[in-house]
């Protein structure tokens, strides 16, 4: 005997615990919220240099990398007699103030310092009226403070792939980028001041 199929009507439906209207409800709520959220962020995605490596990312594994080689095996590139430690902290020191300089500079202007923001002027004061790229430039210094300071080859050898990182995969990025973005605001600048020094 076969049964017959179970059908519910729409007042069974209608009837069904208020847990699950409930629950629907909070999901449709959420939903909502996530779509009123995704939106700004991914508009602000888009307005940006879309580097691949954010810089300070890059500095570090750089860094990390020298010192790791410089345990395992260590290589020197000054002779021994000099003594190097307060020449490459000065250095390091410098460098590090540099940055500053220019995150401060970048800030008071109102423009966005990370990469993975937008940028909101051409901010042509300060450092970057030396340089279009002061904190990168800081960054390649404190990086060569270090290696000076440790007295590693190591680290210094480090410099050539996070300069070519820097330089190919970020600062390209980004001069298409303002370009793109400024138009003869950021030519003029760009033909103005040099890219490092």
């Amino acid at each position: 005997m076969m049964k017959r199929p179970v059908t519910r009507s729409n007042r069974q439906i209608s009837q069904c615990p208020r847990f699950f209207a409930t629950l629907a409800n909070c999901l449709q709520q959420a939903t909502s919220r996530e779509r009123s959220f995704t939106g700004p962020a991914m508009s602000d995605t888009a307005d940006t240099a879309d580097v691949i490596v954010r810089p300070p990312i890059a500095w570090t594994l750089a860094v990390l990398a020298g010192l790791m080689l410089n345990w395992l095996m260590p290589l020197s590139f000054l002779p021994a007699a000099v003594s190097a430690g307060w020449v490459g902290a000065i250095v390091f020191v410098l460098a590090l103030a540099l940055v500053a300089w220019a995150i401060f500079t970048m800030t008071r202007a109102g423009s966005n310092v990370p990469t993975n923001l937008p940028t909101t002027t051409i901010v042509e004061a300060g450092p970057y009226r030396f340089t279009r790229n002061p904190i990168y430039l800081g960054m390649v210094l404190g990086l060569i403070g270090l290696a000076i300071a440790f007295n590693s080859l190591w680290l210094l050898m480090t410099l050539a792939p996070f300069a070519l990182v820097i330089r190919y995969g970020v600062i390209s990025r980004e001069e298409t980028y303002l370009e793109r973005k400024f138009g003869d605001v950021y030519r003029r600048y760009r033909a103005r001041v040099r890219r490092w020094l």
